[in-house]
């Protein structure tokens, strides 16, 4: 029996390891992509080539929705790597965040912010 148990524990890690890095929920913009805690992710258009163009204190306004280091593409979701070494997952390309000052699940407030910044979605 404990063999068993412990063959479904594996089992269901490594499905978790083959989910979405994000799942989508109905926000005001339509279907969006949110994190585990269902809080919005964004896309900043100075991202290019695979890359993160947002570090240090933008980096900290706009958490990005890190990877773990064995996380691995799956269709459209990548893993890049930033500039400080941590991993990040983008969608279709482009790196994916949050932003600071959503305060709960829904909340699309950094949707335009300085023209630069769009909920991400599928």
């Amino acid at each position: 029996m404990k063999r068993i148990a412990m063959t479904v524990a594996a089992m269901l890690m490594a499905g978790a390891a083959l989910a979405d890095p994000a799942s989508v929920a109905e926000t005001a913009k339509g279907k969006t992509f949110v994190d585990a805690k269902g809080m919005t992710l964004y896309t900043f258009d100075k991202d290019a080539g695979g890359k993160s163009a947002c570090n240090g204190p933008c980096a900290t306004n706009w958490p990005p929705l890190l990877a773990e280091g064995d996380a691995m593409a799956m269709g459209e979701w990548t893993v890049i790597t930033r500039d400080d070494g941590a991993k990040q997952w983008a969608y279709d390309g482009k790196p994916l965040y949050t932003w600071a000052k959503d305060a709960k699940p829904g909340d699309i407030t950094g949707d335009g912010f300085n023209g630069v910044w769009h909920v991400a979605q599928p």
